[in-house]
């Protein structure tokens, strides 16, 4: 299916790119499987849960989420006040996972390691705390 010349145009504006960056964006195939597949990103929703958390210096609990939208933007409105980057470190190549199974048309919540923790190892290895974060996406509440 060939990525309609609108998505090409909205593509240019939001990353600002000059006609010459627009060729060469358009030139990679790549850039066009995605763009093809991008609407399958806009209707779902990235959320790392706490599964675990033992004495954890942010006070992440059981239960806290962190909420992306499909592209990996943290939602900053729908997460507790503080983040800890450390725990959000961790996140990124499972979103990025995420994203190669969507492309490939596969289930996202089919991944097997759908686990993650904090970069802290516990005071039990000598670190502070650490937490469990467990990745699922879902269809975007409107």
């Amino acid at each position: 299916m060939a990525v309609d010349e609108s998505v090409w145009q909205y593509m240019k504006e939001h990353l600002g790119y000059s006609d010459k960056e627009m060729k060469r964006f358009r030139a990679n195939p790549r850039n066009s499987a995605i763009l093809e597949k991008g609407q399958l990103l806009l209707n779902r929703t990235i959320v790392a849960e706490v599964v675990e958390s033992k004495n954890c210096n942010s006070q992440h609990r059981v239960g806290d989420r962190f909420v992306f939208d499909g592209v990996g933007n943290l939602l900053t409105r729908k997460n507790p006040k503080r983040i800890c980057m450390f725990a959000l470190a961790r996140l990124t190549p499972m979103i990025l996972a995420i994203h190669e199974l969507i492309y490939a048309g596969v289930d996202p919540n089919e991944i097997k390691f759908c686990r993650t923790g904090c970069f802290d190892v516990g005071v039990e290895c000598g670190g502070w705390g650490h937490i469990i974060l467990e990745v699922k996406v879902e269809e975007r509440q409107r």
